[in-house]
């Protein structure tokens, strides 16, 4: 099952409202899909969306990077020597985890194709169904409230609260206000995207602790290479702490678990380079017995679904956040994951069960 050919094409969505954290706000989803074509016929398609704030690339570097780098690299090898595939892929450039992200995907749609199986049973086959949160970006606490009180109402029983955009005591204000209007109805996760000091973050948790706000987690509260501030933070609180930006590889995770520096992994396939290397990072922190969320960046549901089915296909992985194609103002794919307000099932056809890519309402080129 050799790769005949690999090509890329741009692609970009508005969203319904600005996308905003810590880190940056967010109006269009842009993305780099992947189609990549076999000797036998099978074609697999995968996405990368440009986070510079997170990986590094942009919408031009990913599409460079697949063009120049990792086409000549993968033209003629055969995928069901798997793991020399993916091997050479890694290894052909540092970093650039997006873009290796996009065409991980669309060879593990190809090989689960083969295989006659829907790429969650492929790879473990642990459920079919999924239940995701919902974001709230960060804005005055009432607008917060607000938001938060229309994505309770449409259903949505987690939510996963943006922070660290200004002071810590706006950021408890914000929360005190989300809890106010919506009272049990949801589980709130924090993340504050790399966002406070070690100092602050103990501050801000344990006095939400003590206002007894009902915080599920609190998703990286430090700067990503700030390990030692991650586990002080992480023995100072009750509150669940989760690693984000501090882990992209199984190396990362390690480092993180050995040291007992959070409590739980977010794995982001564009962070991981893709599904290979994301089930090494869940099974080295189940190995330590720690769960693991998968989450993602602003993608369309191509990505998505490549996303929720390693989530799904794997029993460590405890929470997801999977929210994003419903922040879009159109769909460019026809298949894929089905949502039912935040309840996420699998398609069941074999590979990533996208039939197709649309141009209806989008710009595709």
């Amino acid at each position: 099952m050799k790769i005949q050919s690999v090509e890329t094409m741009r692609a970009a969505v508005p969203l319904h409202k600005p996308f905003i954290t810590a880190l940056r706000t967010v109006t269009v989803a842009e993305s780099i899909y992947v189609r990549i074509e076999f000797d036998n016929g099978l074609t697999g398609c995968g996405e990368a969306p440009p986070t510079h704030v997170i990986t590094g690339e942009s919408l031009g570097g990913i599409e460079n990077t697949i063009k120049e780098i990792l086409t000549p690299v993968l033209i003629g090898s055969d995928i069901l020597q798997r793991e020399a595939v993916f091997e050479s892929l890694h290894r052909s450039c540092v970093g650039n985890t997006s873009a290796k992200a996009a065409v991980d995907m669309a060879l593990y749609d190809g090989l689960s194709q083969a295989a006659g199986l829907p790429l969650y049973q492929f790879l473990g086959g642990w459920t079919d169904q999924l239940e995701t949160d919902y974001t709230v970006s960060v804005n005055t606490p009432e607008e917060m409230a607000e938001d938060a009180d229309a994505y309770v109402q449409q259903g949505f029983r987690v939510l996963k609260v943006k922070v660290g955009k200004d002071s810590i005591h706006h950021d408890i204000e914000r929360i005190q206000a989300i809890h106010q209007r919506i009272g049990k109805d949801a589980a709130i996760r924090l993340d504050a995207n790399q966002a406070w000091t070690a100092k602050e973050a103990v501050y801000a948790i344990r006095e939400m602790e003590n206002r007894k706000l009902p915080i599920e987690l609190v998703e990286q509260p430090v700067k990503a290479g700030d390990i030692d501030g991650l586990k002080i933070v992480t023995d100072a609180v009750s509150t669940v702490i989760m690693a984000d930006e501090s882990v992209f590889s199984p190396e990362d995770a390690i480092r993180i678990l050995k040291t007992g520096s959070a409590d739980m992994i977010n794995i982001k396939l564009m962070k991981s380079g893709g599904i290979h290397k994301a089930l090494k990072i869940n099974a080295a922190a189940e190995s330590f017995g720690v769960p693991c969320m998968v989450g993602s960046m602003i993608e369309t549901k191509l990505g998505i679904t490549a996303a929720a089915h390693f989530a799904a296909s794997q029993k460590n992985v405890t929470k997801v956040d999977f929210d994003a194609p419903l922040m879009l103002t159109a769909d460019p794919v026809e298949g894929g994951v089905h949502y039912n307000q935040s309840v996420m099932t699998l398609p069941k056809t074999p590979g990533l069960g996208i039939s197709r890519l649309s141009m209806k309402n989008t710009w595709i080129s």
